[in-house]
């Protein structure tokens, strides 16, 4: 299969979430791989089990250690690695902002309640004291409010008469395996999925004035109100297997310039002219601040001047 994306997974107990993952990146189909397990306690169990299963280790105590240094010296040896993705799996530690910030969207943690309820500890006890029908899991991207990251996936597991924290914990805890590596893959993926791309796409696109969409020949498309068009979204057009942005530039010039500088990214996409560039977005490393330009000023070449004049560039 293709490269995998590589994950290190952080821990400070047993680790049954990050053997959730590190045995479904063993199927053949899992799009991640777990490249390093670490923990802020060099006695937890889980290393122990990583350690068996081929996976590299660290571990490096807190105490005594400012937030910020502890979470450099974590983060070196992630960077070490080779990791793009960071998975929290039982860390008891609040990260710093500063680290956080650096691995936004990249980051993902797994919290035992249907967040936004009992965000913190004792989520299972809280659930039954407040009588809910339902507790649960959820999986988040990792920002730096605590738990209140985007929700990536939840599952809900009913309460039942008579139980306690304990039994009620152990059902959730099934329901964790198996929501964790299924966000997870999705996570790694979405770079290359066609419908999260349009998304990335169409909340930029819409955001410029009196933008509207469209579907012209097969594809999503984006145009001024009552105008012209300044966007598509190429969906495997006639068969070409990519996912692009088609955006207006200023002539032959420029497209052979772009075309030249980088022939994998950008293309003449076909039937559209000298006046337009595709840009491929299924390459895993989209810019998507380059994106947000290139749309801004796609939408400024046709954009009437009196409405041009409301944008500052």
């Amino acid at each position: 299969m293709a490269d995998r994306a590589r994950v290190a997974v952080f821990i400070s107990g047993s680790g049954t979430n990050m053997a959730a993952l590190l045995y479904a990146s063993r199927l053949p189909d899992c799009p991640f791989e777990v490249v390093l397990v670490l923990s802020n306690a060099p006695d937890a169990g889980g290393l122990v089990l990583a350690r068996v299963e081929g996976v590299a280790t660290f571990a490096l105590p807190h105490k005594g250690m400012p937030r910020a240094e502890h979470d450099t010296a974590m983060e070196a040896e992630v960077l070490r690695s080779g990791a793009e993705y960071i998975a929290l799996a039982g860390y008891m530690r609040i990260l710093s902002p500063e680290f956080v910030a650096r691995w936004e969207g990249r980051m993902i943690n797994i919290h035992p309640s249907l967040l936004p309820k009992y965000t913190g500890l004792r989520t299972h006890q809280r659930a039954l004291d407040a009588g809910d029908a339902h507790a649960g899991c959820t999986v988040h991207l990792v920002t730096a409010d605590l738990d209140e990251g985007p929700i990536l996936g939840q599952i809900p597991v009913a309460t039942r008469a008579g139980d306690t924290a304990d039994t009620l914990a152990a059902r959730v805890l099934i329901a964790e395996h198996q929501l964790y590596p299924r966000c997870l893959a999705d996570l790694v993926t979405r770079e290359v999925e066609p419908q999260w791309l349009v998304g990335k796409v169409r909340k930029l696109a819409l955001a410029l004035p009196e933008a509207e969409e469209t579907v012209s020949h097969g594809m999503p498309c984006f145009g001024i109100m009552k105008g012209k068009k300044f966007a598509y979204v190429s969906l495997n057009h006639h068969g070409d297997g990519r996912t692009a942005l088609l955006v207006k530039i200023s002539g032959l010039d420029e497209q052979e310039q772009l075309i030249e500088t980088d022939p994998d990214r950008f293309y003449r996409p076909a039937y559209f002219g000298e006046g337009w560039i595709g840009v491929r977005l299924d390459l895993g490393d989209t810019d998507w601040d380059e994106i947000a330009e290139r749309l801004q000023r796609s939408w400024l070449s046709i954009a009437p001047r009196k409405l041009a004049a409301f944008m500052e560039f």
